[in-house]
């Protein structure tokens, strides 16, 4: 139950950003009855006509569908969501392979658009009369002493300062906060940005009925990968990752549709040879970096969230489901420290950074899976015996796709449980080595001395 804040002592939150995070975080705030104000650099999208900006499609999970659960709008959002049970492969001669994410309880993920639920959270807000949001809006200085922000609204230039109890940075990996922060003595900071970039593709709805539903489509090729989610037009959002190098080489027409007719054949039609070419030739492909720093917070009433403290790659599918977790985790936080935020925000750093690193690291790690591992026999092999495990003993033996995706295990906890798996299959491996090895030796031996 949350601590209850009389009128006389609301505390007075800023987030900068209203996007998925700040959105969903505004919710949270405003549940514990604090006064929140949003302010946004861009115009409400859910007026706009065309959004700019990423697309890619998002994979809801566990840790995700938990926050919206506790901000009342899951079922909600889960209407318009599409579950996807595991992963289809597509060969390079366009033989299809399926890899279920969980055989043994059935479990998916789902498959949102990102400006839909974009829109969701946004009006999600309005059900709190203690939320304003303010489009239009960009932070331009942050006071860590006066506990204080600087905003100008874009439209008149009018230039203003805020204080408040909180002030939360939710403004995605190039945070204007958060680069604030990095002025700060001891703060830490890295950034990756990877060799690949992606380009965003469609297959249009009356050409969907032709994919496998409920799936999330694979073309693995070794240094590179076509992915596609479904949406619910029966449209779906087609993504390539490939090396920058390999996109520049792709130059002309010809060039653009010998390699999608070489590389993922049973593709062109279902895209369409101008769509092809016209996205290839007309856009460049986006960079993905993955962000790192420490801690989340400065003094007493700073705090980032989200990509603006742990942006990733998104080929685990974990950047919105991790950032929704912060807000769940903000959340326990304050109810267990009855509402003390200074002592709250540096406890979520202590708790949250060793986390969040993980799961960057591990999405790294998928990028590899995904486009080359799951067609390997080692792999295939692993993930059986995982499988087995885990229907064998569903609570000691938890593959570390599933902790991520299908639980609230924190993720460094995740990836310590893959190791000591590691070990206990490797032990296993070599017991029966030795078993085998010795029963062979002792026939042999016998043999001869026959």
């Amino acid at each position: 139950m949350s601590v209850k804040m009389s009128d006389n002592n609301r505390k007075k939150v800023v987030i900068i950003g209203s996007g998925l995070v700040g959105s969903v975080c505004a919710c949270f705030m405003a549940k514990r009855g604090y006064d929140v104000e949003v302010f946004e650099r861009r115009d409400d999208i859910r007026a706009a006509v065309e959004v700019k900006g990423r697309s890619i499609n998002l994979a809801l999970s566990h840790r995700g569908r938990k926050a919206l659960n506790s901000i009342g709008i899951e079922d909600d959002v889960l209407e318009s969501a599409i579950p996807m049970k595991g992963r289809l492969l597509h060969s390079a001669k366009g033989e299809l392979k399926r890899v279920v994410y969980d055989p043994t309880f059935n479990q998916c993920i789902f498959s949102v658009g990102r400006n839909y639920l974009n829109k969701k959270l946004i009006q999600a807000t309005t059900n709190f009369p203690n939320v304003k949001i303010y489009f239009n809006h960009l932070l331009t200085r942050s006071n860590f002493e006066e506990g204080s922000v600087t905003l100008i609204n874009l439209k008149t230039c009018e230039e203003f300062k805020r204080n408040a109890d909180l002030i939360i940075g939710a403004d995605g990996a190039y945070s204007k906060l958060r680069l604030a922060m990095q002025q700060t003595p001891q703060f830490q900071y890295s950034q990756q940005y990877i060799e690949h970039g992606y380009l965003e593709l469609s297959i249009r709805p009356q050409m969907g009925h032709k994919m496998e539903p409920n799936n999330l489509h694979i073309w693995p090729r070794g240094k590179f990968m076509m992915i596609a989610l479904p949406n619910q037009d029966s449209s779906w959002t087609v993504t390539i990752f490939m090396p920058f190098e390999k996109f520049e080489n792709l130059s002309t027409p010809k060039k653009v549709l010998k390699f999608f007719q070489d590389t993922f054949p049973d593709s062109v039609d279902l895209i369409g040879e101008n769509d092809i070419v016209d996205t290839f030739l007309k856009n460049r492909p986006s960079e993905l970096v993955s962000i790192k720093c420490s801690p989340y917070h400065i003094g007493g009433k700073f705090l980032i969230i989200g990509d603006a403290a742990h942006a990733m790659v998104p080929f685990y599918g974990q950047g919105m489901n991790a950032g929704f977790e912060d807000c769940s985790l903000l959340d326990d936080l304050l109810e267990k420290n009855r509402n003390d935020i200074a002592k709250t925000i540096q406890e979520y750093s202590k708790v949250r950074v060793k986390n969040a690193h993980a799961i960057c690291d591990l999405a790294m790690y998928n990028y590899v899976e995904m486009r080359d591992l799951v067609n390997r026999i080692g792999f295939q092999w692993r993930k059986s015996i995982d499988h087995l495990l885990f229907r064998s003993f569903p609570n000691k033996w938890i593959p570390l796709y599933n902790s991520v995706s299908f639980s609230t295990m924190e993720y460094n906890q995740c990836v310590c449980n893959r190791k000591w798996q590691d070990r206990v299959i490797y032990k296993i491996v070599m017991t029966i080595g030795i078993i085998i090895g010795t029963i062979v030796i002792i026939f042999f031996k016998s043999f001869i001395y026959k």
